[in-house]
């Protein structure tokens, strides 16, 4: 008989990579999920077209395909309220909500750091070094 051992971490997903970051970057800051999760941290529960108007620049067509990924996630939660016409509204789950803190980080890197990244750009963009 086989001792019972209480489920630890999932296995390193690293993948090809080898960088255990990659599948929270995949998952966390593809290319409209992070304005998503943001406005709905934001903003609390909204409307389809509430959240849309919130994420500028976003397509109905993306928008339902993100949400239906972050649903899938575990990230926002649906609810379908039984009425006519149906109301439908996104909220971010605790488990969305623990991505705070890393954004919070982002935001004060963004901060402190973005001026110097635009002036070593700029700095770059007009040295004779070879552009990518």
């Amino acid at each position: 008989m086989t001792a019972k051992t209480e489920p630890g971490p999932p296995a390193r997903a690293e993948g090809i990579t080898g960088c255990p970051i990659t599948p929270v970057v995949d998952i966390v800051f593809s290319r409209w999920t992070t304005p998503i999760l943001w406005q709905l941290n934001s903003h609390g529960r909204q409307r389809f077209n509430e959240l849309r108007d919130l994420v500028k620049g976003i397509t109905a067509k993306v928008l339902t395909q993100r949400l239906r990924q972050l649903e899938r996630d575990g990230l926002v939660m649906r609810t379908t309220h039984p009425e006519i016409p149906p109301r439908v509204e996104y909220e971010i789950t605790d488990l969305g909500r623990s991505l705070a803190p890393v954004f919070a980080s982002l935001v004060e890197w963004s901060h402190a750091n973005l001026t110097d990244v635009h002036g070593a750009r700029t700095e770059y963009d007009t040295s004779d070094r070879p552009r990518p």
